[in-house]
């Protein structure tokens, strides 16, 4: 059977595309016009574009067009991780670390080789941890304003399965979620493994538009609301105890629950309380130690209302069975003897020394961050266009983030994000110079 005419004319644009016959950042016809060139249906136009925006050729951006995308970009850049060269500097992902981290660990590896329950670590563990591991990231979470009963928190490899196991537990396919309109990448791609269907919450400076989150809930079935109140990635805002109780008030009147993740929360000093503080019978709390002292130790955590535990167990059996019995050791032991405590306080210094880096070096450039944020949101010129800065940067061994996967709405905004925990201060202040020049110069073309 011959190929329908469409598909003739997505394979030439295609090979256009990938020769460079049609260059990075080229505005397409608009869909009405496409169709009168070629004789064919507005509704085929239209059709042909969207295979060659699933193939990751053209990106479309509400108002502006249909442009061709740089292919030398991969798509899934900052959802699905990309190596990057030994050469290369990351600011696409953040591996804060500190000097003497490896000190600690080898002190704590002895420790625990000396320790008198040795034995019990080479065996399975509870699904949801030991009783006294449980006990300990309790009590770290009273630093955080949370009062919680140790047979509420289930021990994870990370925060990131701790949102997987949320999801498996507490929703099904075809549920509804509100999200942010830009959002935790990780997120969406559960939501695309467990066929969510993600709506998205415009946002404000400050965070989500509780006027249009309201609206939401009330015309269409939200199961869950997913949210980051204290230090938002990739965005850095910190809800206000107004909009929390907002918030809170909205899910209840609309029987919905909240999915907190407060992977970054350690990054902020006196926050208003947790979601999780407030509204611990709907709200499951997700966190970890993983940004907080080393990206390596994946422990992470969750702390739900005990109505959802025996779900949540099942998922971590389906699933890892539990955590590993030596790293949960060693972090307890770290929760316990308040290295936890002090490695976040240095972090929180660290991250405010990058982040005045950052505003010294692309002074000028709309800033969008925590002044104690491990990353940075730049929204480009008007005229510059993300992919585009994504591969120049590449070329000189430069690895940022576009808006690509954190959005969750139509319209993906031009813009970066630029992370800044992964390389040392010399390094990344001649890598933000680059940066500046690299953004600068592509406006201008």
């Amino acid at each position: 059977m011959a190929s329908p005419r469409y598909k003739k004319l997505v394979d030439a644009l295609a090979s256009d595309i990938r020769a460079g016959r049609l260059a990075p950042g080229v505005r397409l016809l608009t869909h009405r016009a496409l169709a009168a060139r070629e004789g064919i249906a507005v509704v085929t136009a239209t059709r042909v574009y969207t295979e060659l925006e699933a193939m990751g050729l053209v990106s479309r951006e509400q108002g502006r067009g249909t442009f061709v995308r740089d292919t030398t970009v991969p798509t899934g850049h900052s959802m699905d991780q990309q190596a990057v060269a030994a050469d290369a500097v990351d600011l696409s992902f953040n591996y804060p670390s500190l000097p003497g981290q490896a000190d600690l660990l080898r002190q704590a590896l002895r420790d625990v080789a000396t320790s008198g329950d040795l034995d019990s670590l080479l065996h399975y563990q509870p699904h949801r941890g030991r009783p006294q591991d449980r006990a300990s990231i309790a009590r770290h979470l009273r630093h955080r304003g949370i009062t919680a009963d140790a047979d509420q928190i289930l021990i994870t490899s990370g925060a990131q399965q701790g949102l997987a196991i949320t999801v498996m537990a507490t929703l099904g396919a075809g549920d509804v979620v509100a999200v942010d309109a830009l959002t935790y990448p990780g997120f969406k791609v559960l939501a695309r493994a467990f066929h969510l269907d993600l709506e998205p919450i415009p946002t404000t400076p400050d965070g989500p538009d509780l006027d249009a989150l309201e609206r939401v809930c009330a015309t269409r079935p939200v199961r869950a609301i997913y949210t980051m109140p204290t230090l938002h990635n990739p965005l850095g805002w910190v809800m206000s105890a107004t909009d929390r109780t907002r918030l809170i008030r909205i899910a209840r009147r609309h029987g919905t629950l909240i999915i907190e993740d407060a992977s970054y929360a350690y990054l902020v000093q006196d926050p208003p309380p947790p979601l999780a503080a407030t509204a611990p019978d709907i709200t499951l709390y997700v966190s970890g130690l993983s940004k907080s002292i080393a990206t390596g130790l994946r422990v992470g955590f969750v702390l739900a209302p005990p109505p959802s535990v025996p779900a949540l167990e099942r998922a971590i059996r389906a699933t890892t069975w539990n955590t590993p019995a030596l790293t949960t050791a060693i972090a307890c032991r770290w929760l316990d003897d308040g290295t936890v405590n002090l490695l976040e306080a240095r972090k929180r210094d660290d991250a405010r020394t990058r982040q005045a880096l950052i505003r010294q070096e692309l002074a000028g450039l709309p800033l969008i961050g925590h002044p104690s944020s491990y990353f940075t949101w730049l929204p480009l010129p008007d005229d510059a266009r993300a992919d585009r800065v994504s591969a120049a940067l590449a070329h000189r061994h430069i690895a940022v983030a576009t808006a690509e996967p954190f959005t969750t709405s139509t319209h993906i905004p031009q813009a970066i994000r630029i992370a800044l925990g992964s390389t040392d201060l010399d390094r990344l202040r001649s890598t933000l110079r680059t940066v500046r020049s690299v953004v600068v110069d592509d406006a201008r073309t």
